[in-house]
């Protein structure tokens, strides 16, 4: 299977779209101050989206926006817990955010470009 029918295919999306769902299990969770759901959430989301990121590996676009949605859970849960424990994690959870929004720029700025133009030349089915 070619990386774009992967990306293409329903089992793949029923897997994001999995992720999505526990995604929204943890904050709500977070937002119910729903300690022991919140936290037990974290290792189902991250694994997901750990997962993904694996399986994405083949194509650039999509590897380096996984890793950064796997920085984005990691900084969300450091906020979490920082708020369920009354301790104050929002400046780790900031570095977490900046990690990802600089390897989004990464891609962006030297990777973008290259893969778009590499897209066009290919003859599309």
């Amino acid at each position: 299977m070619s990386t774009e029918q992967l990306f293409r295919s329903t089992r793949y999306r029923m897997l994001e779209n999995g992720h999505i769902l526990l995604w929204l299990v943890k904050d709500t969770c977070w937002a119910l101050e729903f300690k022991a759901g919140g936290i037990t959430m974290i290792l189902p989301t991250l694994g997901m989206a750990i997962y993904l990121m694996w399986r994405s590996r083949g194509s650039m676009t999509e590897l380096f926006h996984n890793i950064a949605v796997c920085i984005w859970i990691m900084a969300n849960s450091v906020w979490m817990l920082g708020e369920f424990f009354e301790k104050e994690t929002r400046p780790y959870a900031v570095v977490l955010f900046i990690i990802g929004l600089a390897l989004l720029a990464v891609y962006y700025i030297f990777f973008f470009r290259r893969e778009y133009a590499l897209k066009e030349e290919l003859p599309q089915v």
